[in-house]
């Protein structure tokens, strides 16, 4: 992925929501910050507070410390567009740790609130995209997401179009998944995630063969957090023994509970090795 020098948003985005992230996918373009009708000085705060913030996030990886800080920023500047749409990645971030915390009614809200400041805020606009997959209105997702990819001005299309055809899987129309999906991997060879959601598409519509090269190349980028995918390790085992490939199904699955058995996906795989339809 190029190496984009931005502020301090995109820094946030790109260590936080990695690939290891599959539900949100969620990566931070460029964008400057957000000047309102606040003084100075509650400005400055709220920078500070932002700051903070993105710091437990990021170094300390303490989510709910991080939203205590960031709600701080948006009470001293209500015009901090940064500081609204760091409050919808927590939230995603949240949500991606436990369904308990999870709250996407309030991460659409602080999405939406950032767009509203700053119209041309395109990653606070992605971020819009994945909130609305999240509460399933793919509709509304897909509204948002394909003219997002269409923007030439935005520098990281793959993650519009991984989006876009994440919406259009859920939604059920797999033929509209896998071109919005082949685009994504086009623009960005390395973006493991859009590879794996190929795979997922192409396992939908049937094609086993074209869903385990999908998989196997999500799992083969040469990016770290790519082939530690537990998600896409799963799923190619998966395919795998629907192939009747039982020998490589099993080591899939014994990759993937290696990384973590205490994931979801760990769990999962833990189970299927020991339940193997093969």
């Amino acid at each position: 992925m190029p190496d984009i020098q931005c502020d301090r948003a995109t820094r946030l985005g790109r260590a936080c929501f990695g690939a290891a992230a599959i539900g949100v996918a969620v990566s931070l373009a460029c964008a400057g910050g957000t000047r309102g009708a606040s003084s100075p000085d509650a400005e400055r705060q709220s920078d500070a507070e932002y700051d903070v913030a993105r710091d437990l996030l990021l170094t300390r990886h303490d989510p709910r410390g991080a939203l205590a800080h960031v709600q701080r920023a948006v009470a001293l500047n209500p015009e901090n567009a940064d500081a609204y749409h760091l409050e919808a990645l927590i939230y995603l971030y949240l949500c991606s740790g436990s369904p308990l915390d999870c709250r996407p009614a309030d991460a659409e809200d602080a999405a939406r609130r950032a767009v509203q400041l700053r119209p041309d805020f395109r990653e606070a606009n992605n971020t819009l995209g994945v909130v609305l997959i999240q509460e399933k209105k793919y509709d509304e997702a897909i509204a948002v997401l394909k003219p997002l990819a269409a923007d030439i001005l935005y520098q990281t299309p793959w993650d519009a179009w991984g989006n876009l055809g994440l919406a259009y899987l859920e939604k059920g129309k797999v033929d509209d998944a896998i071109e919005a999906l082949r685009r994504s991997i086009a623009a960005e060879p390395r973006f493991c995630v859009g590879n794996y959601r190929l795979g997922l598409a192409y396992e939908k519509k049937g094609d086993l063969s074209a869903a385990r090269e999908a998989f196997s190349r999500a799992l083969e980028t040469d990016r770290p957090e790519c082939q530690q995918l537990q998600d896409a390790l799963e799923a190619r085992a998966r395919v795998y023994a629907k192939s009747k490939k039982c020998d490589l199904a099993k080591g899939d699955w014994e990759k993937c509970q290696k990384i973590s058995v205490d994931s979801p996906a760990g769990r999962r795989c833990a189970a299927s090795l020991r339940a193997s339809p093969c």
